[in-house]
C-alpha cells in the first residue's frame, strides 16, 4: 500500500512554503549528504520532466550511476527518486522518512524538501555518480537549490505559472528561477521569449556563468517521447550532457542517441487505451503549455473535423486563456473535475467566455464523458484528457487507462 499521509504532511498544511533556511539547516544537521556530488539542476516552467526523462535515459544507457529526484508524481511517491532509472521501494521510502520524523518536527519541512531530502541521503547511500534534481518551483527559494554542487543547469520553457507564488510578469518569474544559478556554471537554454532570454543573459554575467543557447534537435535523432516540443527539450538535455565533460565524463554520442530513444515520460501526449478505444493524455496545465499543445494538434490528421477535448483544470490555474488557446470552432470540450481538488465548472467558464456555450459540456468524471463518447460513435481523431496531472495520475492508479 503506497500510503505515506502518516509519514509527509499534508500539502494543504505544509504546502507551498518557499524558503531555503530550513532545508539549509536540516541539511546542515545531517552534514550534507551529497554535498561533494555534482547534480545536474533542471528548472523552468515546462518540459522540465521531459529534459530529465532524456538526462535520465542516456545516463543509465551510459552506465553511469545516477541519482535523479521529480516531482510531481503520477501514482506513487516513490517516482519522485530514482537511482538507475530504477524508483526507490515503497518499503524503503517510508523507513527512511520515518528515520527523518524527528528532524521534519524540528525544521517543519514541507513535503517537497522532505522528500529531497530523503532523496539526498538514498543517493549518497547508494554512493551515486552525478544527480539529476528537477527544481519543484521557481529556483531561487527552491529545496534542490540547497544543494552545494550544481555546475550544470538545464533550463526549459519559461512562462506564466504558480503567479501567485512567483510574480506576474515573465520578468519576475524568470528572474526567480534563474536566481538558482550557481557561480561559474554552465547554463544550457532553448529558445526562450525575450523578457526571459534578457534575464538569463544578466544573471549568467553576474554570476559568472557560461551560457549556451540550443536549437532544436535534428529530425535524425529518434526520441522516445512524442512531440515536436521535444526536439527542444532534447536539444536542452544534450547540450547538458555535453558539458559534463568538463567534469570529466564525456558520452559518446550513440550512447545519448540511444538513451534519448528510449526516453519514457507517462502523461505527455501519450496514447492510451480505454477498453477497446484509444485516447490521448497530456498533463498541459498552463497557458503555454497549452500553446504547445495547440501546436501539436495542428499536426493531428483529421483535427480540421474537430477535436474532443476533455479537461480537468484546478481552480487557480489560468483555465480562461488554456480554453481560448484549445478550442478551434468545430471543437468541443467536456469540463470535468479534478479528483480532491478545486476544479473549474462549466458555468464558472461561461461567464468568461460566453461564446463557448454551445461548445462545452459537463460531467462528473471521465468514465461518463467515455461512456457517452462511445455511445455517439468514437471520434476522430481521437479525445485528448488535457488540465491536470493529477487527473492522469488518479486515471493510472485506478486503472481507467492502460499504457499502449
Amino acid at each position: 500500500m503506497d500510503d505515506l499521509s502518516d509519514l509527509i504532511p499534508r500539502f494543504d498544511l505544509r504546502g507551498m512554503d518557499l524558503q531555503l533556511d530550513r532545508m539549509d539547516a536540516a541539511l546542515r544537521e545531517l552534514d550534507h549528504p551529497c554535498r561533494t556530488i555534482p547534480a545536474i539542476q533542471v528548472l523552468g516552467t515546462n518540459g522540465k520532466g521531459s529534459i530529465v526523462s532524456f538526462l535520465e535515459s542516456a545516463l543509465c544507457a551510459a552506465g553511469l550511476r545516477c541519482g535523479v529526484t521529480t516531482s510531481p508524481h503520477l501514482v506513487s511517491w516513490c517516482e519522485r527518486i530514482r537511482i538507475q532509472g530504477k524508483p526507490i521501494a515503497i518499503e524503503t521510502l517510508r523507513s527512511r522518512l520515518q528515520e527523518l520524523q524527528p528532524l521534519n518536527e524540528r525544521h517543519r519541512l514541507t513535503p517537497f524538501e522532505l522528500l529531497v531530502t530523503a532523496a539526498l541521503l538514498e543517493f549518497q547511500q547508494h554512493a551515486c555518480e552525478l544527480l539529476v534534481l528537477e527544481v519543484g518551483l521557481g529556483g531561487r527559494l527552491d529545496a534542490t537549490t540547497a544543494h552545494p554542487c550544481r555546475p550544470v543547469v538545464a533550463v526549459a520553457s519559461i512562462g506564466l505559472d504558480h503567479c501567485e507564488h512567483l510574480g506576474h510578469s515573465l520578468t519576475a518569474i524568470a528572474t526567480e528561477k534563474a536566481a538558482a544559478i550557481p557561480p561559474q556554471a554552465t547554463v544550457i537554454s532553448g529558445a526562450q521569449a525575450p523578457e526571459v532570454r534578457d534575464v538569463l543573459e544578466t544573471t549568467c554575467r553576474t554570476q559568472q556563468a557560461r551560457l549556451h543557447w540550443v536549437k532544436p534537435l535534428d529530425p535524425i535523432w529518434q526520441l522516445g517521447l512524442p512531440g515536436a516540443i521535444q526536439r527542444s527539450n532534447a536539444a536542452v538535455a544534450l547540450g547538458a550532457l555535453q558539458a559534463l565533460s568538463g567534469l570529466s565524463w564525456t558520452l559518446p554520442e550513440a550512447v545519448i542517441q540511444e538513451g534519448f530513444a528510449t526516453a519514457h515520460w507517462p502523461g505527455r501526449l501519450q496514447s492510451v487505451r480505454w477498453g477497446d478505444h484509444r485516447l490521448r493524455l497530456d498533463g498541459a496545465h498552463n497557458p503555454p503549455a497549452a500553446v504547445q499543445l495547440a501546436e501539436e494538434r495542428s499536426l493531428w490528421s483529421h483535427a480540421a473535423n474537430g477535436v474532443v477535448w476533455i479537461l480537468a483544470i484546478q481552480a487557480h490555474k489560468d483555465a480562461v486563456a488554456m480554453l481560448r488557446t484549445l478550442l478551434q470552432p468545430q471543437d468541443q470540450a467536456w469540463i470535468i473535475p479534478v479528483p480532491s481538488h478545486r476544479s473549474w465548472n462549466r458555468s464558472a467558464l461561461l461567464q468568461e467566455l460566453p461564446q463557448l456555450e454551445h461548445q462545452m459540456q459537463e460531467a462528473d468524471n471521465l468514465e461518463t464523458v467515455l461512456h457517452q463518447l462511445s455511445s455517439n460513435g468514437w471520434p476522430t481523431p481521437v479525445p485528448i484528457v488535457a488540465g491536470s496531472l493529477y487527473l492522469i495520475g488518479d486515471l493510472f492508479a485506478r486503472g481507467v487507462v492502460t499504457a499502449e
